[in-house]
């Protein structure tokens, strides 16, 4: 193998190879469509969270490791591509709306996003169906990925160790007060006790983690999935209080299942201050309202649940103005949500106590942030209602200790700038989105509002199992890498993101929001027993990125602050807002054998 050039390298043990080797097989057998045989010391997919800034790999040094199961009779091998552009309007932003619902700068590192214009952390399914879009096809679906940079600079030798080894983390759930319908009068006060018993299972899990300095992963797994067992319990009493008391039954609780724990106090130690102020894309943030409504009457929940969404539309709206500079946005943006309060104020007041001072609430601002606004309140809501335990102190505590949860620093400069995630951003030279078939057989529509993720953010502190090899180069499509590829010269460095083909035919998201879909089987690509195949999304980004800049490792991913650019933590997000239409189409296409757009 040729020597390269790179920032920190230090080659693994052998034993260490052995067990990432091992763990690669492991992945394979268990989600893997393509048949990949990882590099030796590549993926850093391990749970002693080592982290390097360099992993580089020429690419003729990878093995042919990509195999396609062979289509049989009645296969679906037809091809449908998308349009949509490689984010020339600069829609950044370090939001997840698919693996962290609710959550503002919850990935802690920027992703570039094409598609749907509208969509934050805070979207509705209603929101997305109603925004504009990048695609030309008009599917307003979100396709959206992890920039990445060049960065010439070299940082010292275990500076990310170090502070995160000083640094304790803290939990962060999403936001269930602002995703409820208007509750009913008569369920008001067993609902706010459920929202209180999340606040404080919430409180309790973040002191915990707050206890321990560095990266635990065995302690973040515990507290996480026992957090997670009571929330799904609290969040399917909630529903079906507001359901049998004749309110409408809230859609996508079991998105805001999983909470996550957050190394943002590592970045009061990393920043650099680089580069001006600024943000790309200011975001509107506008008072909850829900959190300040009363007990619905009955007979006023349609009239207030119309209103409600009206208010997130009008919100949704204004956010694709900012992205399309298209005038003012706050002025106009302050009557209609003046207009929508009233309305809620007088359904109420025809059958109950009128609501006071819901009129305050119609102002909003630019956020020109795009971080967490401090430390959240419990159960994500910053304004919480009375229900909640008046004794419940914010989470992680009135004043957490050193090293726990902090505001995150303003993104930096034009190309917005993270801690631990600076340089240049690297515009895609071409982003593919690919539609693809089944070799086992036809495909069936995938449902509207479909939430889908591949790959990992956090291999190392959750393990490798979902992670996957995505980097190769152009003219090289047989073999994948779990390391940054060094490229020939004329060759594209490119990431090769394939998502699950198969949906278990109910739901468009869960807990994990990974259940609800799987990989097809890679020998054979049928999908596992209780799954139907779908339209299998294939995303490939390809870069112009200099060679000197390759063979010197100064080009990475952006990551998680524990990961440390880790390329085995690159992931890719999906929320399929296809028209039925379209996504009729795309079946009739891929199930004929043709290719199409």
């Amino acid at each position: 193998m040729r020597t390269l050039r790179t920032r920190r390298w230090r080659p693994p043990s052998s034993k260490a190879r052995t067990v990432r080797l091992a763990l690669a097989a492991a992945v394979l057998a268990a989600t893997g469509a393509l048949t990949v045989t990882f590099v030796s010391s590549g993926g850093k997919g391990t749970a002693d969270a080592a982290t390097r800034l360099s992993d580089y790999v020429p690419i003729q040094d990878v093995r042919p490791n990509v195999a396609a199961p062979k289509p049989g009779p009645g296969a679906a091998t037809g091809r449908f591509t998308v349009d949509c552009g490689v984010n020339r309007n600069g829609k950044f932003s370090p939001d997840n709306p698919v693996a962290q619902p609710g959550i503002r700068n919850g990935a802690e590192h920027l992703h570039d996003f094409v598609g749907n214009l509208a969509i934050t952390a805070d979207s509705s399914d209603a929101d997305l169906a109603a925004a504009g879009t990048t695609c030309r096809n008009g599917d307003r679906s979100s396709y959206f990925w992890p920039v990445v940079r060049i960065d010439r600079s070299v940082r010292g030798e275990g500076d990310v160790q170090r502070a995160l080894a000083a640094t304790s983390g803290s939990v962060v759930c999403p936001s269930v007060r602002s995703k409820l319908p208007a509750v009913p009068a008569s369920v008001k006060t067993a609902v706010d006790a459920r929202l209180a018993d999340l606040d404080r299972a919430e409180v309790a899990a973040n002191r915990r983690v707050l206890t321990v300095r560095g990266v635990n992963p065995a302690v973040n797994r515990e507290v996480l999935q026992g957090l997670s067992a009571g929330r799904t319990a609290a969040l399917a009493d909630i529903s079906e209080m507001i359901r049998s008391a004749g309110g409408r039954r809230p859609a996508g609780l079991v998105s805001l299942t999983d909470c996550d724990v957050s190394y943002d106090a590592i970045h009061a130690s990393l920043h650099g201050g680089r580069g001006d102020a600024g943000r790309a894309n200011p975001i509107v943030r506008c008072p909850n309202v829900r959190d300040r409504l009363p007990g619905v009457p009955r007979r006023a929940l349609a009239d207030v649940d119309r209103a409600l969404a009206d208010l997130d539309r009008q919100v949704s709206r204004a956010n694709q103005q900012l992205i399309t500079g298209r005038g003012d946005v706050l002025g106009p943006l302050r009557a209609e949500r003046a207009a929508a309060l009233n309305r809620i104020a007088a359904a109420i007041g025809r059958y109950a106590a009128r609501p006071d001072g819901l009129g305050t609430l119609a102002g909003c601002s630019l956020d020109q942030r795009g971080g967490h606004q401090g430390t959240p309140a419990p159960g994500g809501s910053a304004n919480p209602p009375g229900g909640a335990s008046p004794s419940a102190p914010p989470a992680g505590g009135a004043n957490p200790p050193a090293g726990g949860a902090t505001s995150l620093p303003d993104p930096q400069g034009p190309n917005r700038e993270l801690p631990g995630n600076t340089g240049t951003i690297v515009r895609p030279a071409s982003v593919l989105i690919e539609y693809r078939g089944n070799p086992t057989g036809q495909v069936v529509a995938m449902p509207r509002f479909l939430r889908a993720l591949t790959g990992d953010a956090k291999p190392s502190s959750r393990g490798p199992a979902n992670a996957r090899a995505t980097w190769t180069c152009s003219g090289f499509a047989d073999r994948l890498s779990d390391r940054y590829p060094v490229c020939p010269a004329g060759s594209q460095v490119q990431r090769l993101q394939d998502f699950p083909g198969c949906w278990d035919g109910r739901n468009t998201d869960s807990a994990n929001h990974r259940d609800h879909v799987a990989f097809a089987d890679r020998t054979t690509g049928a999908c596992p027993e209780g799954f139907v195949a779908v339209p299998q999304l294939r995303i490939t980004i390809s870069y112009d990125i200099p060679q000197d800049v390759q063979t010197k490792g100064q080009y990475a991913l952006d990551s998680f602050p524990e990961e440390d650019h880790n390329p085995f933590s690159d992931h890719n997000d999906f929320v399929n807002v296809n028209s039925s239409r379209t996504m009729n189409r795309i079946v009739a296409c891929l199930n004929r054998g043709a290719t199409c757009r």
